[in-house]
């Protein structure tokens, strides 16, 4: 603006100076000019320079300045539109307004210097060329910022044409994509007009608004930047949705992302679509089970693989992604009916009274796959509830998708129709199992085998179940009864001796307890007379002591009479017993003696004057005896020598 200004002021400068050059120049006398003519022209001239507004240089050397002041205009006018400087994060977008070429077949972006849109742009910082601000029209637009969690949609306004069937522009490879970002390059290398595959990742991008328009949304709302973005990207909004959501594509854990591809971005691979089955374990296909085509990444149709759980950009206008959850799930087949019961109660005087009540089974879509089985049983309509525990594999996943659309496609149309059909089959079939002898039997089903005999039903289910699972793509984990909703009739008999039952284990309990009772009572009893009893304890055990030694003696002084009496029966023998008699006498008062030496002095009252020892059946005795009395000496037979 400074240069525009300055270039002004020395153009009228110099038209001032041209125009006054003549004017203010000293005259000459003209031929037909007198001499009184000339000096007073002369003087006018003189006074009218002395007015004059111009320095005398000027005056002097107009024609000089004229031609200086028209040189720095044209090089001041020349340098003011010949740069252009482009405030970081901004683009300077080109227009051409003078120029020969004009572009042709429906073309908007200039490649070749024709007039319009240009392809190049303005980058950043100070751009110099000539009579830039001149010939083009210059627009300074915004650079455009991808946020973190969101790609950009792109939709260029030139380029080639789709090709037939296509909905979107071919993908850029990964070598190209920067280049394909650069307005020149895109339409020298035949780019396609329209809807890109390509997609803009997080980042910030110096982008030729005039060709690309720049999408960013979460379905609510979004961004959209292309030429008319001045003052900005213009934001739109809808609560109700229905804008671009170009959001990052999350595969959360537990799930696996199947893939329908609009478009196909491989050219060297062979795409056309092989029909997948589902196998069993050692990789063979299951006889009946779903078959479905399915192609390899980067091919066009649902592709053979899945995306595992991480973050991918996608274009979600090129690419629909259909989350399957590969987590173990239970189906729950319950509720939709009223179950009748009958309540027992046990009366003060021991009788039972029974009271029928009703409860509403709620079936609620939300959380249960379908209300329960009404299986029927011996002439009774019985409501089973079933709990069927489910699992889809990750391979089986595209093949899932592309036959029903789904998990809970599989679960309505297939799965559940088969468990209802298989549970109303076996339960109202027959049943075999072991007796308590260990034989086998088989016979019809009965309403208390739901009870009784509950762990076969659902083997046998379970097993059909996991048949039509794997055709299906699906992994039955087990097969589980909720509660049978018995008829109270059949169970009030049962119910009854329960309660008898009950009642005499309750009896017994109380009977256990209260002796339980007494026994602690008569320990805290003895406890309370320990040191009385470890008295009488520490007596009774030296009682004992004393009874065993006693006892001992006894045993010794037994043995020792035993001994003694032997040798008086072998002494008597050899003596004779009115021998052994007498010596015995003899002992036991010579042993009182020594212990009673009193008793000396009664010697003579006690012993008789003479002994006498005869033989048996002699008279040695009552002779020795007259002896004494008499004084005399009393011959007496010679007692024979014992040796």
């Amino acid at each position: 603006m400074f240069l525009v200004i300055l270039s002004a002021i020395l153009l009228v400068t110099g038209v001032i100076c041209v125009f006054k050059m003549n004017t203010l120049s000293e005259p000459k006398q003209k031929e037909d000019e007198n001499l009184d003519e000339y000096e007073a022209r002369v003087q006018l001239f003189k006074r009218e320079q002395e007015r004059s507004i111009l320095p005398v240089f000027l005056q002097k050397n107009g024609k000089y300045v004229a031609v200086s002041t028209c040189f720095f205009f044209s090089f001041f006018l020349a340098a003011s539109t010949s740069f252009k400087y482009i405030n970081a994060g901004t683009v300077g977008h080109l227009e051409k307004i003078y120029g020969t070429d004009t572009l042709t077949n429906g073309r908007i972006i200039a490649v070749d210097g024709e007039k319009g849109y240009q392809a190049r742009i303005l980058r950043p910082g100070l751009n110099v060329e000539a009579f830039l601000r001149v010939i083009y029209e210059i627009t300074v637009l915004p650079e455009v910022t991808i946020p973190s969690g969101h790609y950009g949609l792109l939709t260029t306004k030139d380029g080639g044409a789709l090709p037939e069937g296509k909905i979107m522009a071919s993908p850029w490879t990964d070598e190209k994509f920067q280049n394909m970002l650069n307005a020149e390059t895109f339409i020298r290398e035949g780019g396609q007009k329209g809807l890109q595959t390509s997609i803009l990742k997080p980042g910030t991008y110096p982008l030729n608004l005039f060709l690309y328009e720049v999408t960013i949304g979460n379905g609510s709302s979004e961004m959209t930047c292309n030429q008319t973005s001045t003052d900005g990207c213009k934001v739109e909004t809808n609560e109700k949705g229905g804008l671009f959501d170009t959001r990052q594509t999350i595969i959360p854990d537990g799930r696996v992302g199947v893939v329908n591809s609009k478009v196909q971005t491989s050219q060297s691979k062979d795409c056309a679509a092989k029909t997948t089955k589902v196998t069993d374990e050692n990789g063979k296909a299951i006889q009946g089970a779903l078959s479905v085509p399915l192609v390899d990444i980067g091919c066009r149709g649902i592709w053979r693989e899945p995306l595992k759980p991480g973050g991918y950009f996608l274009n979600k206008e090129a690419y629909d992604v259909k989350l399957v959850d590969t987590r173990v799930k239970a189906w729950q087949y319950k509720g939709g009916f009223h179950k009748r019961m009958i309540d027992l109660t046990l009366q003060a005087d021991g009788s039972l009274t029974q009271v029928e009540r009703k409860e509403s089974m709620d079936y609620d879509p939300k959380i249960h796959a379908d209300r329960a089985i009404f299986v029927k049983v011996e002439g009774w309509e019985i409501p089973q509830e079933v709990r069927a525990v489910v699992q889809v594999a990750p391979e089986n996943a595209p093949i899932v998708v592309a036959s029903v659309g789904g998990l809970n496609e599989i679960e309505d149309r297939i799965l559940t129709p088969a468990i209802r059909s298989i549970t109303r089959n076996v339960v109202g079939g027959t049943i075999t199992f072991d007796d308590k002898d260990g034989k086998s039997i088989t016979r019809a089903t009965r309403v208390m085998d739901l009870i009784e005999n509950r762990a076969i039903l659902e083997s046998n289910i379970e097993e059909l179940v996991k048949i039509e699972g794997k055709k299906a793509g699906v992994d039955i984990k087990e097969v589980r009864f909720g509660e049978p909703a018995i008829p109270p009739e059949l169970l009030v008999a049962r119910q009854r001796e329960q309660l008898s039952t009950q009642m005499v284990a309750a009896f017994k309990e109380e009977r256990k307890a209260q002796d339980e009772r007494v026994k602690t009572e008569a320990a805290k009893a003895t406890a309370d007379q320990q040191s009385t009893l470890v008295t009488q304890q520490i007596a009774n055990s030296r009682a004992s002591l004393k009874k065993l030694e006693l006892k001992d003696l006894g045993e010794g002084e037994k043995l020792r009479l035993q001994e003694i009496a032997q040798g008086e029966e072998v002494r008597a023998n050899v003596l004779g017993k009115d021998r052994v008699l007498t010596l015995n006498i003899t002992t036991q008062i010579l042993d009182a003696l020594a212990k009673n030496p009193e008793m000396v002095s009664l010697i003579g009252k006690l012993v008789p004057d003479t002994l006498v020892i005869g033989s048996e059946g002699g008279l040695d005795g009552p002779a020795a005896i007259l002896k004494g009395a008499l004084g005399k000496s009393v011959d007496l037979p010679k007692v024979p020598t014992v040796k």
